[in-house]
């Protein structure tokens, strides 16, 4: 009777701080034994040559989810969990989102509801909150964050989601209180607004003016903003998807301060600028998302803060819409950059981006890749060790990537359900050839392996990043008498 479920031979394993040649042996989904292993699994795989990597955790992307706008994405949550795989990512973290007079609670029992049937591989949820009313701050938010949701994100801009800074710093004091992680979409709505009005009274409203609206101050502003009022509160706070010099800078200061600030990035600022929205009429649509794309000097800096540990994750931010008067573009040609859906997809190939552009140019190594790609995104939103890792105790969530594979990026070889792709045609070498979910080989040789339904949903602890540490900001002490204790 063999002694394991699976086994890998000849894996040259790789952790965010360790690396190590050797088998790997899988017993019930979890990781059972590493390093020279006796016995036989049920079932060999040898991955003499290859990297085998931790599973990604992908901590943010927006699945089966409907916008501000009314839109609903493209992807379910078994197209997008697929797509998912396929790109070497074993879990992710999409959002229950609460619109304006909705329950926490109903909305996520609704979210449930949907992903329960479909996803093929594992799962937790963020909350988005919009409508921060008493009932929601006072009694659902927090039985939430012990029901295993210990991560929200709250938007600064968009009409229809945004709160005002009194809120944020209502759901940051209880963020605090209770051990959750406020994740925070910066960039300044009157500063947009201003200037989208004039460009569109103007004439100008093809889709290359939404990077002029969506101005590098707004995001520089709003990061500064919303530091300073995570540092008042002394409550720890993650700035998603950031894409601009300043506000870079801004968090690097902020960590130098010893203020709990991470930060997050995503594949469409190292690979994408503001150029690629200047296509013919609305073409340019599929490239629009906020913040944009910047020019090269922001790819600079983004690899910058990836290289040297001002970004904690990178995360794909799939936000995926069709090309057509149901997603992207709802009035046809007649939709001006005000009216189109924002949000890129990017599910599938953030990793392998991340690797080609990173890991095989020299820009980061394997260890920092893995931190970004996987290890960081488990810490933050309490899923390590179970997941992020390779070791004895947590699951078996492995990807194997071949790191001379070449490819080239076409929508049809791809798994989302968007239609087209932001990166088709780029020339990508490293990929994951083999996924393994829990014990599972979901992915193999261009294969789906696994069934709708089959992912599990992953209940989230408090991070150790997100606990009340150290002592209130001083002002606070100063202006409330309190000594190093909990504000609230």
């Amino acid at each position: 009777m063999p002694t394991f479920d699976l086994a890998i031979r000849n894996a040259r394993i790789v952790t965010a701080d360790r690396a190590l040649e050797g088998d790997i042996a899988i017993k019930d989904g979890i990781i059972s034994a590493l390093g020279n292993i006796g016995g036989d699994g049920a079932r060999e795989i040898d991955a003499a040559g290859k990297f085998v990597l931790p599973g990604g955790v992908d901590s943010h992307v927006h699945v089966e989810q409907r916008s501000g706008m009314g839109i609903m994405c493209a992807d379910d949550f078994h197209s997008g969990t697929v797509s998912a795989a396929f790109g070497g990512t074993t879990t992710i973290i999409p959002f229950a989102a609460q619109h304006r007079g909705m329950s926490l609670r109903t909305v996520v029992q609704d979210y449930h509801a949907a992903a329960t049937p479909k996803a093929v591989i594992d799962y937790a949820f963020h909350l988005i909150v919009s409508d921060p009313t008493e009932q929601v701050l006072g009694q659902e938010l927090p039985a939430l964050i012990r029901d295993g949701y210990t991560s929200f994100k709250i938007y600064m801009t968009y009409e229809a989601l945004k709160v005002s800074d009194y809120q944020l710093l209502d759901i940051l004091a209880l963020a605090r209180r209770e051990g959750a992680l406020v994740m925070v979409h910066a960039e300044n709505h009157d500063m947009i607004q201003w200037l989208a009005h004039h460009l569109v009274e103007q004439g100008h409203v093809a889709p290359r003016y939404h990077a002029i609206a969506h101005a590098r101050v707004a995001e520089a502003e709003a990061t500064n903003r919303a530091i300073a009022l995570a540092r008042l509160v002394d409550a720890p706070m993650l700035i998603v998807h950031m894409s601009e010099i300043e506000a870079i800078d801004t968090v690097r200061q902020a960590r130098a301060k010893g203020l709990k600030i991470f930060a997050e990035t995503c594949p469409q600022y190292i690979a994408l600028t503001a150029d690629d929205l200047d296509k013919p009429d609305v073409q340019g649509a599929m490239w629009c998302c906020s913040p944009p794309p910047r020019d090269s000097a922001a790819q600079e800096a983004v690899w910058s803060g990836l290289k040297d540990g001002t970004f904690d994750v990178f995360s794909s931010d799939h936000a995926p819409y069709q090309f057509n008067e149901g997603g992207k573009i709802p009035k046809g040609l007649k939709t001006t950059f005000k009216e189109m859906a924002n949000g890129v997809p990017g599910l599938e190939l953030r990793l392998p981006l991340l690797f080609s552009e990173g890991v095989q140019k020299g820009r980061i190594d394997l260890h920092r890749f893995v931190a970004l790609a996987a290890t960081n995104h488990a810490k933050l939103y309490g899923l390590y060790p179970r997941k992020g890792t390779i070791a004895v105790g947590s699951d078996a969530d492995l990807a194997i990537w071949d790191p001379d594979r070449q490819v080239t990026v076409r929508w049809a070889d791809l798994h989302d359900n968007v239609g087209y792709s932001p990166y088709e045609g780029r020339q990508i070498t490293g990929w994951p050839t083999t996924v393994i979910s829990r014990g599972r080989v979901v992915v193999e040789n261009g294969t789906l392996n696994a069934e709708k339904g089959s992912g599990q949903f992953l209940r989230c602890e408090s991070p150790d990043a997100s606990r009340p540490l150290g002592k209130p900001a001083p002002e606070m002490i100063k202006m409330a008498g309190f000594g190093a204790r909990p504000l609230f």
